[in-house]
């Protein structure tokens, strides 16, 4: 049945093709025969802009509830009368919900669509957000911050897959980066405004992202390879239709979703064992160790505990944090930029590195503290390179993980595999965050020597086994990442 329906859409789109020399001439012929253009300009059209646009409200979200717990620690210790453990569990329960929002999060999605996960990963996120408001003591705070963990562990999942469905090749890269420019844009706005709000009054703020979503998610189009996926082929041509403009020739476009989606019916449905086999094990290799080295290196400790980490190292708390939300939406706007430009593996390396290197210069600036000729420049150390820490994960390790994620893994198995990357993701991110502050207790330099360490492996695991997905259709990816041998 699949081959007799390449056949028959073969001969649909053969006059299209006719005098092409080879397919890298495809859309010039296309142009010519068809007088519509499928330009990378066309094809980024103001649908899927506005498309992105709403999804990425969601990643704005996330980026809230990622750097909330440190500037409310202290308001929140001292109103609520807390210990250290206590805001510890406040702090890492996130990401509890998040690996309980992992483990549903690829079926949900595959089951319902990408737009109707994005809708209750909001729900549950409003929820949470309001709890931790109207909190009266730890369990409220507890309960609130668990809801937001399920919300965000859907946001981390659907919103990176739904862009690189909806995206054209091309620029497949920045859009999906823009995802990582929210995350950064909450994330500065929490960081910033909490030196002048309350944390109550924080957790009102942080829910303004989560309703411009809601209220625009029923305005855009469902992913049409998800469309494509479950059967519903009128649904999936209107859907590429609107993504690339009403003047686009989207006819090889659908021919190539539509071969890939017939290949994946002719395999069995997958079940968890099958993500374990041969020709998907070089793709889960990639998805799983970039999840666990991107939270192995800190980053969600680092985030949520900020504050208490510039206090330790003498600095004032409200200038560190201030400084820190100052950079890092320009520099997420230049990793927008350089995606496409450098190169997903660069731009990995890159960041990777430079977390090393700051996170070096921090330790160094502990294990100085103690030297009277050297104290008074170990602070102005320690918050260069918490700034370069910062810098350096925004423009690469942050989002590009959640990128080639959602790139790597065939529509058959993409689900599972997804799942269960995002499961990895958010179980390491609950070690380092829960125990995270009992680190900086044993040892603020050996805490960072530590996490130097991890961000030099992540340097040559990405030197070694990183693919390039730079300007290839999701497609192409699939194909080259199976190993058939």
């Amino acid at each position: 049945m699949a081959e007799e329906s390449k056949m028959e859409r073969g001969l649909l789109v053969q006059p299209l093709l006719e005098g092409s020399g080879n397919s890298n001439n495809n859309e010039e012929d296309m142009m010519s025969t068809a007088g519509k253009s499928s330009s990378p300009v066309e094809a980024t059209s103001a649908a899927v802009i506005f498309s992105t646009f709403v999804a990425v409200c969601g990643s704005f979200s996330y980026g809230c509830a990622l750097s909330y717990s440190s500037p409310a620690e202290s308001g929140i210790m001292e109103d609520l009368h807390l210990s250290i453990a206590s805001y510890s569990m406040f702090g890492s329960v996130m990401e509890v919900g998040g690996m309980i929002g992992a483990l549903f999060c690829g079926r949900i999605t595959a089951v319902l669509g990408r737009k109707y996960t994005m809708w209750l990963s909001q729900v549950f996120s409003t929820i949470g957000w309001l709890a931790i408001a109207l909190a009266k003591n730890d369990w409220w705070l507890v309960t609130g911050r668990l809801s937001i963990g399920f919300g965000v562990g859907f946001v981390t999942y659907v919103v990176p897959i739904y862009v690189a469905e909806i995206a054209p090749k091309e620029h497949r890269g920045s859009f999906s980066y823009a995802s990582q420019l929210l995350v950064n844009c909450g994330f500065s706005l929490v960081y910033f405004l909490g030196n002048v709000v309350c944390w109550r009054t924080l957790a009102i703020i942080a829910l303004v992202p989560g309703a411009f979503q809601l209220v625009g998610l029923p305005f855009i189009p469902e992913s049409p390879r998800w469309l494509a996926g479950v059967g519903r082929v009128k649904e999936f041509k209107a859907s590429l239709q609107q993504l690339r403009s009403k003047s686009a020739d989207i006819s090889q476009e659908v021919e190539e979703i539509q071969d890939s989606v017939d290949e994946s019916k002719d395999d069995p449905k997958a079940r968890v064992g099958d993500i374990f086999q041969r020709k998907y094990a070089y793709a889960l290799t990639v998805g799983l160790g970039l999840m666990l080295l991107q939270q192995l290196g800190g980053t969600s400790g680092v985030a949520y505990y900020g504050s208490s980490v510039i206090q330790k190292a003498g600095f004032s708390t409200t200038v560190g944090t201030i400084i820190i939300s100052l950079v890092q939406v320009p520099i997420a706007a230049v990793g927008l930029f350089l995606m496409d430009i450098c190169g997903r593996r660069l731009l990995l390396m890159v960041s990777a590195g430079g977390m090393s290197i700051c996170s070096f210069l921090v330790a160094l600036s502990f294990v100085l503290q103690g030297l009277n000729p050297l104290r008074g420049i170990t602070p102005i150390m320690a918050i260069i390179g918490l700034t370069g820490y910062f810098t350096a994960f925004s423009i690469g390790m942050a989002g590009i993980p959640w990128i080639i994620m959602a790139e790597i893994f065939p529509m058959n198995v993409k689900a599972l595999a997804g799942t269960l990357v995002t499961l990895v993701n958010w179980s390491s991110s609950w070690v380092m965050t829960y125990s995270f502050n009992f680190m900086m207790q044993w040892s603020p330099a050996a805490t960072f020597f530590i996490l130097a360490t991890t961000c030099a492996l992540t340097v040559v695991f990405t030197l070694k086994l990183v693919p390039e997905t730079k300007g290839r259709t999701l497609e192409d990816i699939h194909k080259s990442m199976m190993r058939l041998d």
